[in-house]
């Protein structure tokens, strides 16, 4: 009987080892740990341009961040604002320009082909006109950041708090196709609560996360 025990005892010693050294081996997770997780998304939306280079804030896409639970898809019309007038990179209107002043004709309008796609969801025709006979459709964004439906986590409490969204996210500014940079697992986000609010630069009120279960299973 005890030579069994032994056995069974060093069969699950050898297991639970093997397992950390899976996990520690380059690309591979833990179950529910989709770290480095970066999706094809149907349009090449790049963040390392809009949030980077041109410096939009991340509120005034993902506009929900502030007062709601969840940040938020920002809708198309959203989209719009900028893109109804701005249809294709600089360069290429450029070149246009450049090309019709050579052959003496009028500049023709210029669409990027990830544009095109925004503008076919809208239902929009050459002219950037509601066209009667297409159907506007949402844009089927693919969600990178997922928790399991047993946490709750609500943006507004963080992002009153003053925490960035660099913080769980990463550095999307950089990003040409977002990723998610940290493992979302419950150890990451109690060490964060455990910190008191320390990995916060600039609170905007007395932070005191709450380690309790409850906060975050209810």
């Amino acid at each position: 009987m005890r030579h069994r025990v032994t056995t069974i005892f060093l069969l699950v010693a050898i297991a639970f080892t093997g397992s950390l050294l899976l996990v520690r081996a380059k690309g591979t997770h833990l179950p529910g740990n989709h770290q480095g997780y970066e999706p094809v998304q149907p349009i090449a939306y790049s963040h390392r341009l809009h949030a980077g280079e041109l410096q939009i804030q991340c509120l005034y896409c993902h506009s929900n961040a502030d007062k709601s639970r969840h940040a938020g898809v920002p809708a198309a019309a959203t989209c719009m604002n900028c893109h109804r007038f701005i249809t294709a990179p600089l360069g290429a209107v450029r070149a246009e320009e450049e090309l019709a002043k050579a052959e003496g004709r009028p500049v023709r309008p210029v669409v990027s082909p990830e544009l095109r796609k925004l503008y076919d969801a809208l239902g929009l025709d050459a002219s950037l006109q509601r066209d009667p006979a297409r159907t506007p459709r949402a844009i089927a964004w693919t969600r990178v950041h997922s928790l399991p439906d047993f946490v709750y986590f609500d943006h507004r409490a963080h992002v009153g708090g003053g925490v960035t969204c660099q913080t769980c996210h990463g550095p999307v500014e950089t990003m040409e196709r977002v990723r998610q940079v940290s493992d979302l697992s419950m150890g990451w986000c109690v060490n964060c609560h455990r910190a008191g609010g320390a990995n916060v630069a600039a609170p905007t009120r007395p932070l005191a996360p709450s380690s309790d279960c409850s906060t975050c299973h209810y």
